[in-house]
């Protein structure tokens, strides 16, 4: 088994920056996922902030490792400090992109969200990554938490109380995915 997983952290865009309680609770989920040893991967932004942004930037600060998929193919970073490794899909929002994010993901975890991050989800759900959601913090998160994503029952987004709590679910998640 791997020693370390590749933790897509999802959520919200807003063209100028998250809201502040956000932006702490997506900075303790980067700092749980490099703590972990988990390397962290998002879609950085070229024209504002967004809730990988500032997961990724918690990451950095505890010094995580962090790859970022981008759409396009040039252009200059909201947050440069946030990336490591950078991936330039040539794509543009709205489904390319956001396929390449995810798998290249294990598992991935949503905080808010708006249509990409359900997107995003609905990409995670039909390649069996698993999906951890933190409750309470608005957008497709709280709408989709504890449940399935289909008639079909087969896989639901588990939600999560803390950030901490999300990190935890996502790697046991991850963990007992391999195993089957």
């Amino acid at each position: 088994m791997k020693k370390h997983f590749q933790i897509g952290v999802i959520g919200t865009f807003a063209d100028k920056e998250v809201p502040a309680k956000l932006n702490e609770i997506a900075r303790d989920v980067g700092k749980e996922i490099a703590k972990k040893g988990h390397v962290l991967v998002f879609g950085p932004e070229l024209d504002g902030d967004s809730i990988s942004t500032q997961a990724a930037l918690g990451a950095k600060d505890a010094g995580g490792t962090t790859i970022g998929i981008l759409y396009g193919s040039k252009g200059e970073l909201f947050a440069p400090n946030s990336v490591d490794y950078v991936i330039w899909t040539g794509a543009e929002r709205g489904g390319p992109r956001e396929s390449v994010l995810v798998l290249s993901c294990d598992g991935v975890i949503a905080i808010s969200g708006g249509s990409g991050t359900l997107t995003e989800m609905m990409i995670a759900y039909m390649n069996k990554r698993p999906v951890v959601v933190l409750e309470n913090t608005g957008g497709w998160a709280d709408k989709m938490a504890n449940q399935f994503f289909d008639h079909r029952q087969r896989a639901k987004a588990e939600g999560a109380k803390t950030p901490q709590e999300a990190v935890d679910k996502i790697i046991e998640l991850i963990k007992s995915s391999r195993k089957s």
